[in-house]
C-alpha cells in the first residue's frame, strides 16, 4: 500500500495562510517563509520527493504550483511538471497535463489510489482537504515544517475542522540551521 505524506509550513502561531493583503501577488507562506528557505530546505524538500510518484492537492495548491512551476525549466522543474497529479476540486472542470480530477467521494478515490501500486504520495499544503483525509484516517505521515515567524493573523493548521479529536506520535524531528523545525508525525 502506498503511504500519503502531508507536508506543510506553519508559523509559530499557527498560521499556515496569510490572508492579509500583501504587495505579493498571493499572501501565502512563500512570503513569511522564504527568507528561511535556505540548502537544508531544499534538501529535505528532495527528501521528501525520494520515493514519491505523485501528488496529491486541493485545488488551491494544484493552481498555485501550476502558476510557480509552469513557466521554470531544470531538473527540479521537469520532476515536479512531470510527476503524476491528483486534483481534490468541487469547481474546476479539467486540470493540466499530468493531472487527474477526483470526483465523486474524495475520500474513497483517494483510498483506492493509496491501494494502487508505487511510491509515496505527497500533498503539500494543509487546507480544507485535509479535514476529509484527517476525518478517514488517510494521511500516514505528516511534516509539519515550523517556521521561526509569528505571522500575527491568517488561516490556521486545521482552522474549522469537524473532525474528532485526532492523536497523532511524534515520529522524528529535524532541525535546520535557519530555524525550522520539522516536526514528524504518524497516527497512534
Amino acid at each position: 500500500m502506498r503511504k500519503l505524506i502531508e507536508s506543510t509550513f506553519v508559523s509559530l502561531d499557527g498560521v499556515i495562510d496569510d490572508t492579509r493583503p500583501s504587495t505579493a501577488s498571493r499572501a501565502e507562506p512563500q512570503n513569511w517563509g522564504s527568507p528561511y528557505w535556505d540548502e537544508k530546505h531544499a534538501g529535505y524538500s528532495g527528501k521528501l520527493m525520494q520515493g514519491t510518484d505523485a501528488f496529491l492537492s486541493g485545488r488551491v495548491t494544484y493552481e498555485a504550483f501550476a502558476e510557480a512551476w509552469g513557466e521554470r525549466e531544470g531538473e527540479v522543474a521537469d520532476l515536479m511538471n512531470n510527476m503524476p497529479k491528483y486534483v481534490a476540486s468541487r469547481t474546476l472542470t479539467e486540470v493540466g497535463p499530468n493531472a487527474t480530477l477526483l470526483t465523486g467521494d474524495v475520500a474513497e478515490e483517494v483510498a483506492k489510489l493509496k491501494e494502487q501500486p508505487g511510491g509515496n504520495i505527497l500533498k503539500w499544503g494543509t487546507g480544507e482537504l485535509d479535514r476529509t483525509l484527517v476525518e478517514h484516517g488517510l494521511v500516514d505521515e505528516f511534516h509539519f515544517w515550523y517556521f521561526p515567524v509569528i505571522v500575527g493573523a491568517g488561516k490556521h493548521l486545521f482552522e474549522g475542522a469537524g473532525f474528532d479529536t485526532t492523536h497523532l506520535k511524534l515520529a522524528d524531528i529535524d532541525r535546520f540551521d535557519s530555524g525550522i523545525v520539522v516536526h514528524i508525525y504518524v497516527p497512534k
